[in-house]
């Protein structure tokens, strides 16, 4: 029986000549991340197991993301802790402020994970990596720990869903909606524990940003993780990044799926979560008359300059409304750079937004724009669980951050086509 592409790459990193869906392995691991709330976690189990040293064999990187620049005291003292763990270690990839980018953007940006490698997280969108052909996905901090010491751990091959892509994309449309729009179609149970495995023509059609939004929220489907079929777009963006060898996989034609889904994106729209799940999914012009308080563009999800660009395309020479608090955060200092280089900061600001360091803090209530009571935000983040942002009593709504600049103008949820001509 053929393999998928993640049996494939989980044979090779298990050194096995082929493996099936429910079988249970120790494989070996190219990257072992966390970030400044996981990481002091995992730190203290590798500690208290009384491991003397780290695997050199993987790649290990710890990145200070959520509530750096420190917010307080607690923050600070975490942070500190991964500081003087990686000073001990030796740690190369340990980034800090100045450095620092969004994990799941930074990641792939400075080439630390490639096609066909393994790599876990001790956060549950890892599986962003495999918009790269990459086999990625979020543990635990015990397991981060033990990875770390061991450089591999145990999985549990998953059963597969094959998602075919077929069409081209509507004007605006983007990866968020693709992918907030196959949620709605299979709840946030519809793919548990199994790898969404996306391929077909219409992959010609997604940028390598669209891919990355598309697998960082595989998790909010319940998959173990999202892959891509490796193909030019993902050669040319990982030339420019990584210089060391790697090995890409396709799924065999005999390949065993559990599911098959077709889906045309040319008959995807704009799209938007309403409150309080990801698969609550609804067409963003029917979002008229809801009103808003806040608008978040950024996040590991959404914080591309991809991203920026398109947020910069709807707010050049508007103003957002009235009362209405704009939050811009590109996901890294690269992207931060870039999005100075091409006047984007400037448009923000002109429009009446603050651009902000690269952080997490809003995507999970932190810090830098916490909502209260009764407030509701559109946002390009991942999860809009009850008090995800902030108070119980506030709403988010996901969306692309097209939708989300076009908001931020109307003041409600509102399609771009509203505010920019086509």
């Amino acid at each position: 029986m053929g393999m998928t592409m993640t049996q494939k790459i989980l044979a090779s990193h298990a050194g096995l000549p082929s493996v099936a869906a429910g079988q249970l392995i120790k494989a070996k691991l190219d990257l072992v991340l966390a970030n400044d709330i996981t990481g002091p976690v995992a730190i203290n189990e590798f500690e208290k197991a009384g491991f003397e040293d780290v695997d050199r064999t993987a790649r290990i990187a710890l990145v200070m993301d959520h509530f750096a620049p420190n917010k307080d005291i607690k923050s600070a003292e975490s942070c500190k802790k991964c500081r003087t763990f990686s000073k001990r270690f030796g740690i190369e990839n340990f980034y800090d402020v100045g450095e620092m980018g969004i994990e799941h953007a930074l990641i792939p940006e400075k080439g630390l994970i490639a096609p066909g490698e393994a790599a876990i997280g001790a956060d549950s969108h890892t599986c962003t990596y495999g918009a790269l052909g990459a086999f990625s996905t979020g543990v635990g901090s015990t397991d981060m720990a033990a990875a770390m010491a061991t450089g591999e751990t145990w999985f549990k091959v998953p059963e597969a869903i094959k998602v075919n892509l077929i069409g081209k994309k509507q004007r605006w449309v983007s990866g968020k909606d693709i992918i907030l729009h196959l949620i709605g179609m299979i709840g946030v149970d519809g793919a548990l524990y199994k790898s969404l495995e996306f391929s077909g023509d219409g992959l010609a059609d997604l940028s390598m940003a669209d891919r990355l939004t598309i697998s960082n929220m595989a998790i909010e489907a319940g998959a173990k993780n999202g892959i891509f079929a490796v193909d030019d777009i993902t050669l040319r963006y990982m030339q420019e990044r990584c210089d060391r060898s790697f090995e890409s996989y396709e799924a065999d034609p005999g390949a065993e799926y559990v599911r098959i889904i077709d889906l045309d994106l040319s008959e995807i729209p704009c799209t938007v979560s309403w409150p309080h799940l990801p698969s609550n999914t609804h067409p963003a012009t029917e979002g008229g008359n809801i009103e808003i308080d806040q608008v978040v563009i950024g996040s590991c999800t959404n914080g591309n300059i991809e991203d920026m660009a398109v947020a910069a395309e709807i707010l050049r020479g508007r103003h957002i409304k009235s009362g209405l608090r704009g939050i811009v955060i590109p996901a890294t200092p690269k992207i931060y750079m870039q999005c100075v280089d091409r006047g984007y900061v400037r448009i923000f600001m002109d429009a009446g937004c603050i651009v902000s360091t690269p952080t997490c803090g809003p995507c999970l209530g932190g810090h830098m724009g916490i909502l209260a009571a009764g407030e509701r935000a559109v946002s390009t983040t991942n999860r809009n669980f009850v008090g995800r942002m902030g108070h119980t009593e506030s709403e988010v709504y996901l969306a692309s951050p097209a939708v989300a600049a076009a908001s931020a103008i109307t003041g409600h949820i509102s399609h771009p086509g509203e505010v920019v001509s086509a």
